[in-house]
């Protein structure tokens, strides 16, 4: 969920900061800057002298792929009647277990339709 956050605000602003990733996520400094740490260390940002964060190539990756199955998950369930706000909150849940095969095959059916 980090790095999809970190994505969705570097598309809003032109720095990301700790302070911006937990305002949007309603997270406290401390969990912000205990993941942080982790997504340096596994290589997936970069936080720059400013405290600016930005994804590194891996983390563009992984963050992009993320956010399309959001993004689709979001869709399929809003079509079969799922409000929009539990339709995201699903597919924010959903995401991350789906298996690519599944997820594929959904992706594949809608671009026939």
């Amino acid at each position: 969920m980090y790095l999809e956050t970190i994505l969705i605000l570097s598309q809003k602003l032109r720095h990301v900061r700790s302070v911006d990733i937990g305002e949007y996520m309603g997270y406290s400094k401390p969990s912000v800057s205990r993941a942080v740490g982790l997504l340096k260390n596994g290589g997936f940002i970069s936080v720059d002298e400013n405290g600016y964060i930005t994804l590194t190539e891996a983390g563009k990756s992984h963050a992009d792929k993320i956010l399309e199955r959001h993004r689709i998950l979001s869709e399929v369930l809003e079509a079969i009647g799922v409000s929009h706000e539990t339709a995201s909150e699903d597919a924010c849940k959903i995401e991350h277990v789906i298996s690519d095969e599944t997820f594929m095959a959904i992706k594949k059916y809608l671009s026939e339709k």
